[in-house]
């Protein structure tokens, strides 16, 4: 091969190599694979569970609380709301463990207190005996939602209707913020150094101190907020009208579930991350859904 031959060639290798994984015009580039999460349905409740609003999981007993509204609309007191025990197989174990209850929804746990939202109150039950020990009112309250723990026992509560945030301590409910802009309040989680609510009405998602002070969006365009749960760095939010979505550290997200098409909604979820089981109470499905949580490549 004579010089200029080889000079030529060598040319050609050298383009060739600085194009590679360059973006050509009407070229399809295949994008990085990337880790994703995936539902797949393990089981289902009878539909029994008269509107299935929350579900709780008790680590100790290794039960599930389902809290019923039973009638709606679920702001009315007319004594038909109630618990079910469930295992974690699906199978009821105890439709109405506790009774006489009006519209319950959000549940947490302090010590073997199970606390649950009742429209204008806060209810104490006894975990060993399902009897109700206590009741706390919440001034102004019209719509109590969801509930969370906090490490130091403090319970807080949402107010999706007036878009306030109590906290219970000591034996008494007081406002922690009342502020119209977070759009409705519904799905709280208790971390380490903040909160985090999703909103109902507004879509967004909002981080906060646990003063109250500085409610910073960090997600929006997720309408019906409703259940939050932590899921390894992440988490994992539902829309009360039937889908769940994957929220990245970083705030970005993606649907995850989607059921409104088969007339099922994804109220306020639980999760037994050492199980990689979401539990997703389906409302006027009248059931908890049960999905087994698994990594699957996707593309970024």
């Amino acid at each position: 091969m004579n010089k200029n031959l080889l000079l030529l060639v060598l040319s050609a290798l050298l383009t060739l190599i600085a194009c590679k994984g360059k973006e050509q015009p009407g070229e399809t580039v295949t994008q990085k694979p990337a880790q994703m999460l995936t539902l797949k349905l393990s089981w289902e409740t009878d539909t029994i569970l008269k509107t299935a609003e929350s579900v709780f999981y008790d680590e100790i007993y290794n039960i599930l609380y389902v809290s019923c509204i039973g009638a709606v609309p679920p702001d009315n007191k007319d004594g038909d709301g109630y618990l079910a025990k469930v295992g974690l197989n699906g199978n009821i174990i105890q439709k109405m463990w506790v009774k006489g209850l009006d519209a319950p929804k959000g549940m947490g746990k302090w010590g073997n207190k199970l606390y649950v939202t009742d429209i204008t109150k806060v209810v104490e039950i006894d975990v060993e005996t399902g009897q109700i020990t206590n009741t706390f009112e919440a001034p102004g309250a019209t719509f109590l939602n969801d509930i969370t723990v906090a490490s130091d026992g403090k319970v807080y509560i949402s107010d999706s209707n007036t878009s306030t945030i109590y906290v219970l301590e000591a034996g008494q409910i007081k406002v922690l913020r009342q502020d119209a802009s977070l759009g409705g309040p519904n799905g709280l989680l208790a971390e380490k150094d903040r909160l985090i609510t999703a909103a109902f009405g507004s879509g967004n998602v909002y981080t906060m101190n646990y003063d109250g002070s500085n409610a910073t969006a960090v997600v929006d365009s997720l309408p019906g907020g409703d259940g939050v749960v932590k899921y390894g760095e992440g988490y994992l939010i539902s829309n009360w009208n039937g889908e769940v979505y994957e929220v990245s550290s970083d705030w970005k997200k993606h649907l995850l579930l989607d059921t409104k098409s088969d007339s099922k909604n994804a109220a306020d979820i639980e999760i037994i991350a050492a199980k990689n089981l979401l539990l997703v109470p389906t409302f006027f499905g009248n059931t908890v859904a049960a999905y087994d949580i698994s990594m699957s490549i996707g593309t970024n």
